[in-house]
């Protein structure tokens, strides 16, 4: 559990520095966008999503007969998603233009290769999304995701039993992520005044269930008996991941940064994650997402999401 609060510290951050681009994490529940797959898109829970840095590029500096001319390179500040890089034409205009993966950085560690969702484990998630580029535009392209962080392995099934201990694990969970947040805040900026208003009236309840390893049988009492302390907390977790771009609804790739390396540990994960999407339209929306933590009807809320 310790492990889990300090990945979504990480995930916090991430989503405060408002990417433009998807993390991690990894493909969409729903229709494709640039991630994590965005993990990594496809971030302890596990670590956070490894993101792809394009470098910055040095001014060209051309030198004409008469006098010397100083041209900025365009690509300067032409940004490209993940697996593309930006390249200029004769005429300087800046293009995306999918990344060679041999010309990715070599792993430094297990800990940077990603498993796509095609089982196939890729060295870093820079390589994954330079392999995923030149798919683009075709059926195996568009089905491609980061599946999660790490080799590839063995994932048991999820048996039904299992699958309804998933939530209560999870909301408890996102209870201490956002008190430890809270603790630590101070001047870091990583919950909002208006979140902090809401975490510190969770935070000063000494009805509250500290963090550590408890029963699934108090977890559930608990979540029977304050109920009131989860429904920030499943809201709040809803407005992190909803983030590219936000509209109210989860897709695959939004997912990511939390399932991706939520799933090596928590073998029902993925399961859990489909189970919420009720009409099967590959996106998650707000009352499909409440509904999955157990939060009521009439408590679900756009204006908790702050």
């Amino acid at each position: 559990m310790r492990v889990w609060i300090i990945f979504l510290l990480c995930l916090a951050g991430h989503a405060m520095a408002a990417p433009t681009e998807e993390e991690p994490v990894v493909e969409e529940l729903v229709t494709e966008e640039p991630v994590v797959e965005d993990v990594a898109q496809e971030t302890e829970v596990g670590a956070n999503p490894v993101q792809i840095e394009i470098g910055d590029f040095d001014e060209a500096i051309e030198v004409v007969e008469e006098e010397e001319v100083v041209t900025e390179n365009a690509c300067l500040n032409h940004h490209c998603k993940k697996g593309k890089v930006c390249e200029v034409d004769e005429s300087n205009t800046p293009m995306c233009v999918c990344q060679d993966p041999s010309t990715c950085p070599a792993a430094e560690g297990e800990f940077e290769h990603v498993c796509g969702t095609d089982n196939k484990t890729f060295d870093t998630s820079c390589q994954f999304f330079a392999t995923k580029c030149a798919l683009e535009g075709t059926k195996k392209g568009h089905k491609l995701h980061i599946d999660y962080i790490g080799p590839c392995k063995y994932i048991e099934p999820c048996l039904d039993s299992e699958l309804n201990e998933f939530p209560l694990r999870m909301r408890d969970w996102l209870k201490n992520v956002l008190v430890t947040l809270y603790e630590r805040d101070e001047d870091n900026n990583l919950l909002t005044e208006k979140q902090k208003l809401r975490v510190k009236k969770i935070y000063e309840n000494e009805k509250r269930l500290q963090a550590g390893e408890h029963t699934l049988d108090l977890l559930a009492h608990d979540f029977e008996k304050n109920y009131n302390m989860y429904i920030f907390p499943v809201h709040w977790q809803f407005g992190q991941l909803d983030q590219h771009p936000v509209d109210g609804y989860l897709t695959h790739t939004e997912l990511s940064p939390l399932r991706a390396p939520l799933i090596p540990m928590e073998h029902c994960t993925t399961r859990f994650f489909e189970q919420c999407d009720g009409d099967n339209d590959k996106y998650i929306a707000l009352d499909e997402w409440a509904k999955c933590f157990g939060i009521k009807e009439q408590d679900v809320d756009n204006d908790l999401i702050i």
